[in-house]
């Protein structure tokens, strides 16, 4: 009974403890990606156009075009690779099931390969091999999971990729020209708010990463305060040139 109970205990710590990160990063890696973009984008362009010593008006100015032109760039870019991707998916998924439906023994027997391939015994390859080949949607997915790597029942949807990229890039885009809004004229405090909201995004990247949170939040810190550094010093330059 002690032995039972010891080993009831450690199955149910290692299902406790015998966790992952998800690896695909699902729903946070674009946002916060989309988030990040927006940001160091939108930052280097305000500090660029502020370098060239003019009125805030304009930075402001600049700072709204900025964040519409990237968030319709994004949202539009976004959703014509996706739809591309699906439409590429879609159609070899059309090429499987008409093999699967045309030659259904040679797509079994390939299937029983792949299987022994991985190191299964030939008679219980094609014993799986045959039971899975008998629904032809099963069939289906197993031979896109096996042979393209796709799951045919969770394709990503354009529209959501496209709406996401939007919201995302104009959140993080909207950081540096809201202290403007709010009636600030000088530039400092919309590079603060641009910097702590990098560094919040490197933060947040570490839940997809095998890196602490305080090194992902101050190497983004870093590049994004770099980007603005040297816009701004190109942004003088060009506006005392200019002027």
């Amino acid at each position: 009974m002690a032995i039972i109970e010891t080993e009831a205990a450690l199955h149910e710590a290692h299902r406790d403890n015998h966790t992952h990160r998800d690896v695909n990063g699902g729903w946070l890696r674009p946002a916060v990606f989309g988030a990040m973009d927006g940001l160091v984008s939108n930052l280097a362009l305000m500090t660029g156009v502020a370098g060239g010593a003019v009125s805030h008006q304009t930075i402001v100015l600049s700072g709204l075009a900025g964040l519409s032109a990237g968030a319709f760039s994004m949202a539009a870019g976004e959703y014509t690779s996706v739809a591309s991707q699906r439409e590429l998916v879609e159609a070899e998924l059309d090429v499987e099931r008409r093999e699967l439906s045309k030659h259904p023994k040679d797509e079994e027997a390939e299937l029983a390969a792949l299987y022994e391939a991985r190191g299964v015994e030939p008679q219980l390859a094609k014993a799986v091999a045959e039971q899975l080949s008998r629904d032809p949607e099963v069939a289906l997915e197993i031979h896109a999971r096996e042979e393209l790597g796709i799951d045919p029942g969770d394709l990503p949807s354009p529209l959501v990729a496209a709406v996401s990229s939007f919201a995302s890039f104009a959140l993080g885009a909207l950081l540096p020209v809201l202290p403007y809004l709010l009636g600030a004229t000088a530039l400092w405090p919309a590079v603060l708010l641009a910097l702590a909201g990098l560094f919040l995004c490197g933060a947040v990247v570490a839940k997809v990463t095998a890196r602490s949170w305080w090194f992902s939040g101050l190497r983004q810190l870093a590049l994004g305060g770099a980007a603005a550094g040297v816009t701004y010093a190109l942004g003088s330059l060009f506006g005392t040139a200019v002027g």
